[in-house]
């Protein structure tokens, strides 16, 4: 269990971190710890039931399977191939030395992601008539995406895994904060628009499978 301490805090709680695999209690600034403590000690079967919920980790690895864009795909292990990775099918063929392998095959999942996702968001940017600094993946624990005041976006390099409706969503969620830095009616109005799907879909999808995306490469 991980204690912190947060200013706007105004009584114990207890939260789920389902990338780390970790229970964080986060207490007021004047709260004695052993009183936060106490309160997690009473939860102590919620916290169980949580974490045996959390879906199990999933390392690339050969053999191992990963959806890609929501299809499933096995990674297959070719050492004596010259190369890096590539897709073939319905498989991801990794070269080199097996240690290499997890890195090998993130950098190409990221690859992938920045491909079908850059364009995605410049398009959707350009039909506001606003313009987008910069895009970064990062491995986001909190959001999957986030659009700052200075028109730079980072979105989760897990997204790779996500089918592309779900895609689709967060680049209009986040495009949608280019002109509205809020969650406004009007914002809402304007990322329906922009979304190709409803989006009660791509929202109950992440609520549902959200925390499985992290379980990939750990």
């Amino acid at each position: 269990m991980t204690f912190v301490r947060n200013a706007r805090a105004r009584r114990a709680s207890l939260r789920v971190d389902p990338a780390n695999r970790r229970i964080v209690l986060t207490a007021p600034l004047r709260m004695a710890r052993g009183t936060a403590v106490n309160f997690a000690e009473a939860q102590a079967g919620w916290i169980a039931a949580r974490l045996d919920r959390l879906p199990e980790r999933r390392p690339f690895c050969d053999g191992a399977e990963v959806p890609l864009f929501g299809v499933p795909h096995v990674i297959r292990h070719r050492a004596g191939q010259r190369g890096t990775v590539w897709r073939e099918g319905a498989e991801i063929h990794v070269a080199g030395q097996p240690e290499h392998l997890p890195r090998r095959v993130r950098d190409w999942l990221t690859v992938e992601l920045k491909a079908r996702l850059v364009p995605l968001v410049h398009a959707k940017a350009a039909q506001v008539e606003r313009p987008v600094k910069r895009i970064t993946l990062r491995d986001s624990r909190s959001r999957w995406g986030s659009c700052g005041p200075n028109a730079a976006m980072s979105f989760s390099w897990r997204l790779v895994f996500a089918p592309p409706e779900v895609l689709d969503y967060l680049a209009a969620h986040e495009v949608a904060h280019l002109v509205h830095l809020n969650h406004s009616s009007r914002f809402w109005a304007l990322a329906r628009t922009l979304c190709d799907v409803p989006i009660e879909g791509p929202q109950t999808w992440l609520k549902k499978n959200g925390e499985t995306l992290l379980q990939y490469g750990n």
